[in-house]
């Protein structure tokens, strides 16, 4: 089930919704037991049989975390140890299976093996499976203690969240599932969710959907294509990614405040950073936090030389690449952000910091591009079937397929005949259309505030776990007859441009 799908949005959420808050009024525990069985439905509506893998996964790892904080609390260290150990090799191994099987034996068919294997990859196990590795590890530590198992049902398919993200952290969901706060409903919640959810799906439907006619025609071409077309294709990517992504975040986060739960930030701008670091501390702000922690900070981090801290930072951008896919291509958009990195915290230390260049904002606006430029150059292999695709697009991105334009710009320009530009009359209208489109999401993914931004001054909460910057606009909402006017109208031509059916367009991190 989609939340921009007309089930969704007209019976799934309506009879969720009021079930949770007539239900409250009998029981706080069955009302989150209720929200925990719809999430349940929600999941299964795709694919019934992998419900219960999802409850194995969470039967598991709810016992075994609550094995490890017994055996912390009898100072059972080495059994705590076994246990977290045995823990992930359940979870890692699900995920192998499922995920990284077919990759598995398609290489070692490459090489002969003569293997054959096809699984299908339940939606949202790469989600699932990090927030409850969290959650063991955060056992072990001490940090996380949960004894109830409808709450920690709750917390692992709760549905804003479970098929795309955010990672949740534990100590973040659970003390708000046991606040009977949460459990009444609030006007304020109410507004503030409807709004920062009909940002979100015109994010999908009117930005993310409409640009993306502009993708597909030249990914899927074979690389066959000339320079601007490339270009224009990865930027249409980019774009399309970013309102795609940031939109479902803004819906997940807006359907979780209905519910009275504050979710974790995902985005706060992230192609407005002036360097690779700070686009990772923007840019899918929950699972960076969870590489952060759970996987380059048990490297050892930065705490023993920056040789190793370079190695730690390649095998965990790698990885995480990896995490969201089983192919080459994602190894490959890994590496660039690891090399990213690298170069990143090797400039800033050696020559950007000690030059103080970064007070410049001439040098910011430099930074930023090129920045921008690097990240929509990885986006590349993320989005192409195989590594020899993504090879022919960039070579067309750098130029060695050649330059062709409409011959209406080139009879206005001549000189650029000579400098090897070839005409063409066809797609005239398309390339203009793309060039609009382009522009005009490029100046709202630069220049517009975002959503947390909008909402900050009237509602600081917007902003939980957020990590964000910059001041609250001008713009700033407030729970007014214009806003709710503006808000009605943004909402119902969303839903209206909801395309049903066979046409219905999922969410792109839907395969992850």
């Amino acid at each position: 089930m989609l939340f921009n799908s007309y089930p969704f949005l007209f019976a799934f959420l309506p009879i969720a919704l009021a079930g949770y808050f007539v239900i409250a009024r009998i029981s706080l525990r069955a009302a989150a037991l209720w929200v925990g069985l719809a999430s349940l439905f929600f999941y299964g509506w795709w694919n019934p049989k992998y419900v219960l893998l999802l409850l194995v996964s969470v039967a598991v790892n709810f016992v075994t975390g609550r094995a490890i904080s017994h055996a912390r609390e009898a100072a059972a260290e080495q059994r705590a140890r076994g246990l977290l150990v045995a823990g992930l090799i359940f979870d890692l191994g699900l995920l192998a299976f499922y995920k990284y099987a077919d990759f598995f034996v398609e290489n070692a068919n490459a090489l002969g093996a003569g293997l054959t294997l096809s699984n299908i990859l339940p939606l949202g196990i790469s989600f699932f499976t990090f927030t409850q590795i969290a959650f063991l590890v955060d056992a072990y530590r001490g940090i996380a203690k949960e004894y109830s198992a409808i709450h920690y049902l709750l917390f692992v398919t709760y549905f804003p969240h479970l098929i795309a993200g955010p990672v949740l952290h534990h100590k973040e969901m659970m003390p708000q599932f046991a606040d009977p706060a949460c459990y009444r409903w609030d006007w304020q919640n109410c507004a503030v969710g409807l709004t920062i959810f009909a940002i979100g799906l015109a994010k999908k439907v009117l930005l993310a959907d409409e640009i993306a006619a502009y993708v597909a025609p030249v990914f899927d071409s074979g690389g066959k294509v000339a320079f601007f077309e490339a270009w224009g294709a990865a930027l249409a990517y980019a774009l399309q990614l970013y309102f795609d992504f940031s939109g479902y975040s803004d819906m997940a986060i807006g359907l979780s405040r209905l519910f009275g739960v504050r979710l974790p930030l995902n985005f706060a701008s992230p192609y407005k950073a002036a360097n690779i670091i700070e686009f990772w501390r923007r840019w899918h702000m929950t699972l960076s936090r969870f590489l952060r922690d759970y996987l380059y900070f048990p490297l050892g981090g930065n705490r023993r030389g920056p040789a190793r801290r370079y190695v730690n930072l390649m095998t965990t951008m790698i990885l995480g690449g990896l995490w969201h896919g089983a192919g080459w291509t994602f190894v490959l958009w890994g590496t660039l952000h690891g090399l990213y990195l690298v170069l990143n915290h090797g400039w800033r230390e050696l020559v950007a910091s000690p030059l103080r260049l970064s007070r410049s904002r001439a040098y910011r606006l430099a930074a930023g591009t090129l920045t921008f430029l690097a990240v929509v150059v990885a986006w590349v292999p993320f989005r192409a079937k195989s590594i020899d695709a993504a090879g022919h697009l960039l070579q067309a991105m750098s130029g060695l397929n050649g330059f062709v334009l409409p011959d209406r710009w080139l009879a206005a320009a001549p000189v650029l005949q000579e400098w090897g530009v070839r005409a063409t009359d066809l797609g005239f209208a398309s390339f203009r259309v793309q060039f609009y489109v382009t522009a005009a999401l490029m100046a709202i993914a630069l220049l517009a505030p975002n959503t947390q931004t909008l909402l900050r001054r009237f509602d600081p909460a917007v902003d939980f776990h957020s990590g964000g910057s910059g001041q609250a606009s001008r713009l700033a909402w407030r729970p007014s007859a214009a806003w709710l006017a503006f808000i009605g109208l943004l909402l119902a031509w969303s839903v209206v441009r909801v395309p049903q059916g066979e046409q219905l367009s999922k969410f792109l991190y839907f395969q992850f």
